[in-house]
């Protein structure tokens, strides 16, 4: 099984690197687990133009990441919500339909272009809230590592 997390930017701060390499080490005992980092575009304004220029440009790089056969899941405020355990059951179900390649896709500060959007197979949402797209990479790997201890039915969950 392979996943990977497809983001854009770099992690600056410490405590979240450090988060992120604790569950990536978790996780090496159930799957290949990657995060692949694209370069943003740096903010040069707010115009509805420039934004979407910068999503764009942004999406031209995440869709290279995406190999084909990957099953796509993006990160949307608009995407389904799930319980734990109905996340663990999910990932279970594509994981014994074959589907063995994941991506998860985590956009930028100013969200995902829409042909990101529209090449994905599913997007999740974890809250109708926003939250930092760094944080983003540490709750998503949780649930991730979350979802494998429930899958075997291995305490951590509760």
């Amino acid at each position: 099984m392979n996943i990977s997390i497809i983001c854009v930017g770099k992690i600056k701060e410490s405590f979240y690197r450090d988060a992120i390499a604790e569950y990536a080490k978790r996780l090496s005992a159930y799957c290949t687990f990657k995060i692949i980092e694209v370069e943003d575009e740096p903010d040069t304004g707010s115009s509805e133009t420039v934004i979407e220029t910068a999503k764009q440009r942004e999406a031209e790089r995440i869709l290279k990441n995406i190999k084909p056969g990957m099953h796509v899941i993006t990160l949307e405020i608009k995407g389904k919500k799930y319980s734990s355990e109905t996340f663990s059951e999910m990932l279970s179900d594509l994981f014994v339909s074959g589907k063995s390649d994941i991506a998860f896709v985590i956009g930028g500060s100013n969200g995902l272009a829409g042909c990101v959007s529209d090449r994905a197979d599913a997007k999740l949402s974890f809250s109708d809230m926003t939250f930092p797209h760094q944080l983003m990479r540490v709750i998503l790997s949780e649930q991730i590592y979350r979802a494998f201890r429930i899958m075997r039915g291995e305490p951590y969950h509760k």
